[in-house]
């Protein structure tokens, strides 16, 4: 699997599945969630509406992954997945790897090639941009059978694109 970092809006990527930092009431809100659902049009909220009156009617748990339609967005698939909020206290990166292992793993069960990520929990959940990278690199590589060939990491400005290049040339992991 291929690791690219570009700068720019994850709604105009065109790739099979696009990632979603959504919460966990699958029902839209700010930053990309917001920007998804805005995009994407109301096909993709009245999926999400689907799945909480099913499978996730107390809402989808943090570190888990579904799949709903992409809209009116370039791609054909939007996985949804909710990040932890940051704790000094507590340890939660096993989570937030989750969010990208599970993802990682609905792609390939879709049939998906290629996949665009955010940097998930970075915003207002608050986790360091740094450890975020971290964390993401860790969790793509959590499923190292995948039949994903690309994985496109879309960061939001130039300095987070920066602080992730840097990671990724320090990691194990290679591109």
């Amino acid at each position: 699997m291929r690791i690219e970092l570009v700068t720019g809006d994850i709604t105009a990527e065109q790739v099979d599945a696009i990632v979603n930092a959504a919460n966990s009431s699958l029902l839209g809100g700010g930053g990309v969630d917001g920007a998804i659902h805005r995009k994407g049009g109301p096909a993709i909220l009245e999926e999400c509406r689907a799945l909480r009156a099913s499978r996730y009617g107390r809402g989808l748990p943090v570190g888990q992954a579904v799949a709903t339609t992409a809209g009116r967005l370039c791609a054909r698939w939007v996985i949804h997945t909710v990040g932890p909020v940051f704790s000094a206290d507590e340890d939660r990166s096993p989570l937030l790897r989750g969010c990208y292992a599970r993802s990682l793993a609905v792609a390939e069960g879709l049939g998906a090639r290629t996949v665009a990520f955010p940097l998930i929990s970075s915003g207002v959940y608050r986790w360091p941009k740094e450890d975020a990278v971290v964390q993401a690199l860790a969790g793509l590589h959590d499923e190292p059978a995948t039949t994903v060939e690309q994985v496109r990491m879309v960061l939001f400005d130039a300095d987070t694109h920066a602080v992730a290049e840097r990671v990724l040339r320090a990691s194990e992991y290679t591109r």
